[in-house]
Parts: structure tokens; sequence; C-alpha cells
């Protein structure tokens, strides 16, 4: 079995074989696209299941990432819309 072509999908079996749980790559990146200004303040993140297509994970996987930094209000969500990064970091 070789190395996946997709960039995102190559790093995250690299991180499986370093043993990090896909959900923290997931929050890794998110986290570093708010901290290097990818992602702004009011800017919407994908949806879990693109964010499941994206690292070629499950849904829940996904979710658990963005729930994580919810709890740590890094994102907010909205009811209805969606999460978005907020107005302010903590």
């Amino acid at each position: 079995m070789g190395l996946p072509t997709n960039r995102i999908a190559a790093r995250a079996v690299i991180f499986r074989m370093a043993y990090v749980p896909m959900y923290r790559l997931i929050l890794r990146d998110i986290r570093t696209q708010i901290d290097r200004g990818l992602l702004k303040p009011g800017d919407k993140i994908p949806t879990t299941k693109e964010l499941a297509d994206k690292y070629d994970t499950s849904p829940g996987t996904a979710r658990k990432a963005v729930e994580i930094l919810l709890e740590a209000g890094i994102l907010e969500g909205r009811q209805g819309l969606g999460v978005f990064v907020p107005e302010s970091q903590p």
C-alpha cells in the first residue's frame, strides 16, 4: 500500500503512523488556518461531512474535532446556520 496522492490524505497516513488521532489532525489544521488568517472572524467552516471527505475519515471523527474547538471557544455554532470563526478568539 503506497501513500495516497491527495496531500491531506497523505499527511493523515503519516500522522496515523505516528499514532496521532485523526481528530487532532483536523483540529490542528483548523486552528492553524485561523492563526494564519486563512479563516477569518465570521468565516463559516466546512460541514462535518465536508471535513470527513477532505480528511478521508468518518463524520463522527470530524465532529469530535469541531466539538472540541466549540467547547474551547475557538469556533462558535449558530443554530441552523453552521459553525463559524467567532469575532474574538479566547
